[in-house]
């Protein structure tokens, strides 16, 4: 479910429920979930210190077909306010039975400003995506992906807002995936008593162009976030298309901070 396309993105605004500002004192142990949001959201992990990001989501197709994706994502904090990311997909193509693990990609996250007047908590991400995955089967792009990002984060009491702006750039002659794509996604989060939080996403792909040009897609996402420990949350919800070519879809996941390195 994590489109992670730090892998697709130009205009994403998104704010994940339960991303905790990354204030002076702040617990290293607690976790920053960039889950079940599209986009991320400008703060980092402790140096140091690491969170993996897994989940699972089922599409459900207007053809019918089902398909299904489990991501994994690796955090680790490299310096104050620098993050290193790595991230994985096991993936069940849709209307086949193939199943296997899709490209691989690296990025690192860079929190320039705190509180800044307009731009609140602002940080860059810079991923580059590898073809790792065979291409025959579908499950990779057989491209080289580079994505930069652009973040904004913002805190009213208890509700998150992050506004995100990102572009990717893929080599390759553009059959199985488009030579350029991008991302627009504004999400809010919530703080609820208990653990408990709410996150609603709307998001959009604009169309591409080329032999594997696609329509532009809107989609709403939304579901509720549990803290079970500071150190442990989790998430489900469903994503329902608006517009264009989206799947209907379940997602279910969590995020853990697994302590010092």
């Amino acid at each position: 479910m994590r489109r992670r396309p730090a892998l697709l993105p130009l205009l994403a605004l998104v704010a994940p429920a339960m991303a905790p500002a990354q204030a002076p004192g702040r617990d290293p142990h607690a976790v920053q979930p960039e889950r079940p949001t599209v986009a991320t959201h400008a703060f980092t992990v402790a140096p140091g210190w690491a969170e993996i990001e897994a989940g699972i989501e089922i599409d459900r197709y207007a053809d019918r077909s089902t398909g299904a994706s489990a991501p994994v994502v690796v955090k680790i904090g490299l310096a104050s306010r620098l993050q290193l990311d790595l991230d994985g997909s096991l993936l069940r193509l849709p209307g086949r039975s193939t199943t296997g693990i899709g490209d691989l990609a690296v990025g690192a996250k860079w929190h320039l400003l705190e509180g800044a007047s307009a731009l609140g908590d602002f940080a860059v991400l810079a991923a580059l995506k590898l073809p790792t995955a065979p291409t025959a089967s579908r499950l990779g792009t057989g491209t080289t992906d580079a994505s930069l990002v652009l973040i904004s984060s913002h805190a009213f009491g208890p509700v998150s807002l992050d506004i995100n702006g990102g572009y990717t750039w893929r080599s390759g002659p553009g059959t199985l995936a488009p030579r350029s794509a991008s991302l627009w996604t504004v999400s809010l989060g919530a703080d609820l008593d208990g653990g408990f939080g709410w996150t609603a996403e709307i998001y959009g792909y604009p169309g591409t162009s080329g032999p594997s040009g696609a329509a532009p897609i809107v989609a709403v996402l939304t579901g509720p976030t549990l803290l079970v420990r500071p150190w442990l949350a989790l998430d489900a919800g469903v994503i329902v298309p608006v517009s264009g070519p989206q799947p209907r879809a379940l997602y279910a996941g969590g995020v853990t901070n697994l302590g010092r390195l």
